[in-house]
């Protein structure tokens, strides 16, 4: 039998075809024929094959599109998981994402302080909004939450010593671990008290001529239950004061605003971390904050000074885009209402579950003009991103007939990709994560699938 290998067609002469000239016009030369080589040599793998002319243009044409295609890229969360971590945590508002192509497109001031006409900071952008919002002595801002903490360890406490109870001494997701994170700043941790319990006497007794801080780390994505015990924030400001010590907290999630109302609670509002006393409060920017990833550190003037000084806050600080994405979003908490609306991460949390039934039934009206099998069921979300770890949020999913797990990689190969959760054999599209403005995509999507 002939092998079918020796019919594949060479390189150059796919080169002469009339499509690939086609081709070598609208792309690159280098990438047309990086395409056709990897084209011939996946057929050359397979054991050959018989396509016609056309058929190897359409496949050197898919190809490019591959190689073109951004590697990071838009999805639809579909999965119920609001602040996903792995599909980029928080999207911006509106308004967050007019300020980043104004800044973007042009020069601007992010050094440069227009009124005098010298040499501004970087720094002063946000701390105005910051401070008016948490009510703070002063704010900064570096790339993220982890990197608040090494700033501020390293400034305050370098081969020192810091108290934290051992019941906070959080993994905070892709193995990175809270006692690991100090030790990189150069402080030495001291562990206080148990897992569950932790006492006021367990930091008295810890405190040592070279203890430099106290730091509370809130455990934001896990929960401990029955006997427990613990210290709040003014009792850890009382005890520091005893002996001149900072309080450093840790309050992870930046929320801004009580959601208690919306029946998302317990879990501490920046202003209120800021009004329990701490020296310094740190938080990042792209969970419950809703804005782009950042490490916000909120407090004492003096002590943020400090902070702003040290050399490895050159290393940690952001740039104009996060820092216009940063403004704008908290300028629209300036009307708590506004913020609930326009902060995509608040509206998800608080949209009502009457409005999210009607559109996951448009939806699945609409896939069933088409022929699809779908249908509305129960589902329950979740926060995410390390925040409101027992919530469960009362939900609607779309449920199609198909086999869960072929369906799944179609969507999630699909352009947008689609991303849901396979339940009980079943893949569920879990609107509470999905903004309106998505309903439409989402519903070509699925019929694309399914297709």
């Amino acid at each position: 039998m002939r092998d079918a290998r020796r019919d594949l067609p060479s390189v150059s002469s796919l080169l002469e075809t009339a499509g690939v000239k086609q081709l070598l016009e609208q792309h690159p030369r280098n990438v047309v024929l990086d395409a056709l080589r990897d084209s011939v040599e996946a057929a050359r793998s397979a054991g050959g094959s018989h396509k016609t002319e056309q058929q190897w243009v359409d496949t050197i044409a898919s190809a490019i599109r591959n190689a073109t295609r951004p590697s990071l890229r838009r999805v639809i969360n579909a999965t119920g998981v609001i602040l996903h971590t792995n599909l980029g945590r928080a999207p911006l508002a509106g308004a967050a994402i007019r300020a980043i192509e104004q800044v973007a497109e042009g020069f601007s001031n992010l050094e440069y302080d227009i009124a005098s006409g010298k040499r501004g900071s970087r720094y002063s952008h946000c701390v105005g909004l910051l401070t008016q919002l948490t009510g703070a002595e002063d704010a900064l801002v570096v790339n993220n939450c982890a990197a608040a903490m090494v700033l501020t360890l390293n400034t305050l406490a370098q081969r020192k010593e810091v108290l934290v109870s051992r019941g906070e001494l959080v993994e905070i997701g892709g193995s990175f671990r809270i006692p690991d994170i100090m030790a990189r700043s150069g402080a030495r941790l001291v562990e206080v008290g148990t897992t569950n319990r932790t006492h006021d006497d367990d930091y008295r007794r810890a405190i040592t001529p070279k203890t430099a801080a106290i730091v509370k780390v809130h455990r934001s994505n896990f929960a401990i239950e029955g006997f427990t015990a613990d210290v709040s924030v003014e009792r850890l400001v009382f005890i520091a004061a005893e002996h001149g010590l900072p309080v450093i907290h840790d309050l992870g999630s930046g929320l801004m605003l009580s959601l208690d109302e919306y029946g998302v609670g317990g879990e501490p509002t920046a202003p209120s971390a800021v009004a329990s006393g701490a020296t310094l409060v740190l938080m990042s920017g792209d969970k419950l904050l809703g804005g782009p990833q950042a490490g916000i550190i909120l407090g004492k003037s003096a002590f943020v000074a400090k902070l702003r000084k040290n050399p490895l806050a050159r290393a940690m600080r952001v740039d104009k885009l996060t820092l216009a994405a940063l403004e704008a979003t908290l300028r629209i908490y300036l009307d708590p209402k506004q913020a609930l609306k326009q902060i995509p991460v608040l509206a998800m949390l608080t949209e009502r579950l009457e409005k999210i039934e009607t559109r996951a039934h448009s939806i699945a009206e609409a896939l069933r003009a088409r022929g699809i099998d779908a249908e509305v069921v129960p589902s329950e979300a979740s926060v995410g991103g390390g925040a409101f770890p027992t919530a469960k949020i009362p939900s609607r999913a779309l449920s199609i007939k198909a086999d869960a797990a072929h369906f799944e990689e179609a969507l999630r190969l699909g352009d947008p990709a689609v991303i849901g959760r396979i339940a009980e054999g079943k893949l569920l599209l879990d609107l509470r994560s999905v903004t309106p403005g998505e309903d439409g995509v989402l519903t070509t999507a699925i019929a694309k699938a399914r297709a």
